[in-house]
Formats: C-alpha cells, structure tokens, sequence
C-alpha cells in the first residue's frame, strides 16, 4: 500500500491526515522541529524530519509511489518560492511520488472587477503573496509535465469553519469596509476543502488545476457581519473606503482591493465532489 505524505502539518494537513487514518491508511507528515514531530506523533501520524529551507534536511525524503499533499506556505516575503524548489529538488534525489496535490490560493487571479474566473482565467498577481503562490504552482506544474508525474493545483478561496472564524477580531470590535463598497470573495467550509483534497488524490487523471469555492461569492464585510450573528456578538461598525485606508491594515485592504468570483463547475464536475455546506449560512449553521 503506497503511503499518504504531507507537507505543512497545520490545521488542513492534519484533518486531511485523521481521514486517512479513520481508513486505515498509513501518513507520514514532514516535521520541521521535535516538537511537531512529537505532536504529529500523537494523532497517529508518522513524523519525517525535514525543513523546507534547508535542503541539505531533506536529502533522506524517499517518496516512491506516495500520494504527496503539499500544504507548506512560502516564505513571507519575495516574489518566489524556494520551498517548493527545495522539495522538488530534494524528491528528485530521492525517488518521485505518484501525485502531488498542492494547495494554493485564488489570490493568483488578481483583482478581476467582480467577474467570473475559471481555470482559463489569467493568473494576474497584484500582492508579492499572489506572485509567490504563483511561482509554486509554475514550478510544480513544469516539474510535473517534465517528470511525467501528476500535479494537481488547488486553487482555494477563503477558509472558514470551526478555528478559523475572526471571532478575535470581532470581539475586539474592529472596523470593517462599508459592505455596498465591498467586492465580491470566495469561500470554502474547511471539512469541504478536506473532502476536495481527498478527492484530488484520488483522480486518475493528468493533474489539473481546480477552483476550490462553494460557488456562492458574497463580500467579506458580509462574512463578518453573518459571523457576528451567529457568535452573538454585536456587529462590527462599517467605515467608508477612505477611512479604511487609514484604520485596517495593508492586509487586510489587499483583500478588499481584490474582487473576483469562482466557477467551481470543474471541481464539482471532475473530482465529483458533494459539498457537505454550499453555501455560508449552511457552513456557519453548524459552528
């Protein structure tokens, strides 16, 4: 039985690592310190130790035939991704698995006006972020065509669910964009991101790129305002563009810049993906 290996044992990597393990499947994760490989070690999964950013770390990797769930962010500047040319380096060296799955983001499409993207869609990065994800999947997607091995790229939308709402924020009664001068976002239930990954490893087929999005954009003061609601706190005050740019963080504003909606047909289509919550009151029900 080939083995599950994952790279970037946070909070995706480790429930997509515990619906192996639910099906008696063996997963090994890189641990780039002894205390995550003490943690991984502790829900069952087996550490490999390793850093990203030193490749001589990596020099033991031996992947034959493994079904690869890369989640490793870049680093936090630059416009490029060193990690993901370490790994590849590093798999090179020491036997290449069947299929990568690699976990990167919508932001690579840019700010689009409002329209619909698919994955024909120019990827237009407006954020050194965007132009390091980007760089990741260019470079996974030309080491696969070139080693003939399947390289899936999943382009995901915002992630929320259960430890990943901005309950912190809302409770700090931060300000948020007037929601009329919003743009539109994407989202994705964190079980139903879990759900598209599994199915990603389990297509046959050449390695694709998918958007990863319930397929119902709304805006992301909208998302803030449902959260409220639903934790019973008091909604957060709205301020006009011009005083955002004063009181939110460039962070933050690199987001609300940026305004695009996913088709999600591909996803649903190919991967044959049944999304448990469809849309946000559905995700939010359950939280």
């Amino acid at each position: 039985m080939s083995k599950v290996f994952i790279v970037g044992c946070g909070q995706v990597g480790r429930l997509i690592a515990q619906r192996y393990l639910d099906q008696d499947q063996p997963v090994f994760g890189l641990a780039r310190s002894a205390t995550t490989a003490g943690e991984l070690e502790s829900l069952g999964i087996i550490p490999v130790r390793g850093d990203l950013d030193y490749p001589a770390s990596l020099t033991t990797l031996r992947l034959d035939g493994d079904l690869v769930h890369y989640l490793a962010p870049p680093p936090g500047t630059g416009v490029d991704d060193p990690r993901m040319a370490n790994f590849l380096a590093a798999i090179d060296a020491g036997g290449p698995p069947r299929r990568i799955i690699y976990v990167s983001t919508s932001g690579v499409y840019g700010d689009c006006g409002g329209a619909w993207v698919d994955e024909n869609t120019p990827p237009n990065p407006q954020t050194d972020r965007a132009w390091r994800r980007l760089d990741a999947e260019n470079r996974l997607q030309d080491w696969g065509q070139q080693s003939g091995i399947a390289a899936t790229v999943l382009r995901v939308g915002g992630i929320y669910g259960p430890g990943r709402l901005p309950e912190a924020r809302l409770r700090r009664r931060s300000p948020i964009l007037l929601e009329e001068q919003c743009g539109y976002t994407n989202r994705i239930h964190v079980e139903d991101l879990v759900s598209v990954c599994l199915a990603a490893g389990e297509s046959t087929g050449k390695g694709r790129v998918y958007n990863v999005s319930d397929g119902h954009p709304g805006n992301m003061s909208g998302y803030f305002k449902a959260v409220a609601r639903r934790l019973g706190l008091p909604p957060p005050e709205e301020i006009p563009m011009e005083e955002a740019r004063e009181r939110l963080s460039p962070e933050l504003m690199s987001y609300l810049l940026e305004s695009r909606r996913m088709d999600n047909r591909r996803m649903l289509s190919e991967l044959g993906v049944s999304l448990r919550y469809p849309d946000l009151d559905a995700g939010l029900r359950e939280v």
